[in-house]
């Protein structure tokens, strides 16, 4: 979605050549198989883990810190391990991400007119705004210190971080819609004029 943005603000006469249906399939599949591989590796593991704390969870979510709470084995380090790749793959997409964006908000910046600027930052922000949420939940869910760290909260990020951004994006995406802004703002001031 970042490079969508960057190739359209920065480089928009080249943008057919460099986003063309065959490079949207080659990053969707490399995308897909990456996702898909980190996932296969982390639930293979994950179940060679044995568990001598019970099978419980105190959680909605099966997810691996709280499943490796509940192993006895030593080979948490594998699981770390495999936790570091996720981390830096992470990292590299986030890395790119910022770039991207600087890179856009440079190109934005030096645009003459004003309604040019806000014509290109409205592309943008519905994006920042979905990848913002997400990625601050997920940081606070996977790095708060333990001292902070109880069953409900812990639940609760993990539903901040796993289901409002997609529930959030189809609204977040069609603000831009004109016709479902004038619906909504309908809806909402319909509803405060009955009370």
């Amino acid at each position: 979605m970042c490079y969508d943005r960057y190739v359209s603000i920065c480089k928009p006469l080249h943008y057919g050549t460099l986003l063309g249906s065959r490079a949207c399939a080659h990053m969707a599949a490399a995308a897909w198989a990456s996702g898909f591989l980190n996932a296969l590796l982390l639930t293979a593991n994950t179940f060679s883990l044995p568990l001598c704390h019970g099978n419980v969870l105190g959680q909605f979510f099966c997810e691996i810190p709280h499943i490796l709470k509940l192993s006895c084995s030593h080979s948490k380090l594998r699981e770390v391990g495999l936790l570091v790749v996720t981390a830096s793959l992470s990292l590299c997409c986030f890395v790119f991400l910022v770039f991207s964006y600087v890179q856009i908000f440079r190109v934005v910046l030096r645009i003459p007119s004003e309604q040019g600027r806000h014509k290109a930052f409205s592309t943008c922000l519905p994006h920042l705004a979905v990848v913002s949420l997400f990625l601050s939940t997920a940081i606070f869910a996977y790095l708060k210190p333990p001292s902070i760290s109880s069953p409900s909260l812990d639940l609760v990020v993990s539903v901040l971080y796993s289901v409002v951004p997609p529930a959030l994006n189809p609204l977040i995406y069609s603000l831009r819609n004109q016709e479902l802004k004038a619906a909504v703002w309908t809806l909402i001031t319909g509803q405060f004029q009955k009370h």
